[in-house]
């Protein structure tokens, strides 16, 4: 047998296979065994040692078996490793046990009465293989009837189902935290001073042509006092820069050239302009925005009010 799997072969199928039962029962999650149980790696090592030294031990006991023999003895053991696969003596024993076939000289003891023309039959027995496997069909056949039949288990349609739903979930995170995926809804405000820089960056190379490099308007609205035409909430800006303006005139939508997060940080950027001042600046235009937080108070003589604590613009 070694001749058709040399140890060059044997050796990494065997390690395969070892690797290969460890991974599936041992749970380790979404990771491989030997990265969240390095301890397996131990373990692994040692069963490569035991291969390799089972190797140099059976080369080193045929090396010396060779020594013992006598010429004759050598040539005789050459000439059966040799054969052929059909005449080597394992295969012939391993077809035996797997066809429990009769000789052609053995026919007559299992030959039976029919006769058609001579050709008469035989009361051979099935072949092992055949029956195992046929053993084997029944007991999943009674497992898999007990399991999704009479205790309820997930069908495939339930389990693609479940599967469907846990990526919805697992979709909805990473896009929570995925820069690139940004929506309006958990665009925030950016305030420190490397996104705001970034978004500057943009803002020179694509808005000034329109709204000049101070923010003070030009083709464009003034950036820099407390008036909006399409609402001055950082979520307001994110969706104007991403879907453009009024139809028909206005800002172009950006969305095909800017990703999402720099769209945010340009965003945040032109909302950092309110308040300062332009050399030039543009009349005001839009609604005056001002922003959702308040505070309420409540006092005897008097209703709570809303007092807004920043205004910003564009």
């Amino acid at each position: 047998m070694k001749k058709y799997f040399p140890v060059y072969v044997r050796v990494p199928l065997l390690i395969a296979l070892f690797y290969g039962l460890v991974e599936y029962f041992v749970d380790s999650g979404d990771q491989p065994a030997i990265v969240k149980f390095p301890e397996l790696l131990i373990l692994i090592a040692l069963f490569v040692f035991v291969l390799i030294a089972i190797e140099i031990t059976a080369s080193a006991s045929k090396s010396i078996m060779n020594q013992l023999m006598s010429p004759e003895e050598r040539a005789e053991r050459e000439r059966l490793e040799n054969l052929p696969l059909s005449e080597q003596v394992w295969f012939k024993k391993m077809m035996a046990k797997l066809t429990k076939s009769k000789s052609i000289e053995d026919e007559k003891s299992i030959e039976l009465d029919h006769d058609y023309d001579g050709i008469k039959e035989l009361d051979n027995d099935l072949p092992p293989w055949w029956v195992y496997l046929f053993y084997v069909t029944i007991i999943f056949g009674v497992i898999y009837l007990g399991k999704y039949h009479l205790f309820g288990g997930d069908n495939q349609l339930v389990e693609l189902e479940k599967d469907i739903a846990k990526a919805e979930l697992e979709i909805e995170e990473y896009k929570k935290t995925a820069p690139d995926l940004l929506t309006v809804e958990n665009v925030v405000y950016l305030t420190e001073a490397a996104d705001l820089a970034a978004g500057k960056a943009i803002y020179d190379q694509n808005c000034v042509a329109c709204h000049a490099v101070d923010g003070g308007g030009g083709i464009g609205p003034n950036l820099t006092d407390n008036h909006w035409i399409l609402g001055g909430d950082i979520k307001d800006i994110f969706t104007t820069i991403s879907e453009g303006g009024r139809d028909g005139k206005g800002m172009v939508p950006w969305k095909a050239q800017i990703k999402p997060s720099d769209i945010q940080k340009v965003a945040s950027y032109v909302k950092s302009l309110v308040g300062t001042t332009p050399a030039n600046p543009k009349a005001a235009e839009g609604d005056l925005h001002v922003e959702d937080t308040s505070v309420t108070e409540t006092t005897e003589e008097a209703p709570a009010t809303e007092q807004p604590t920043e205004e910003i613009a564009s």
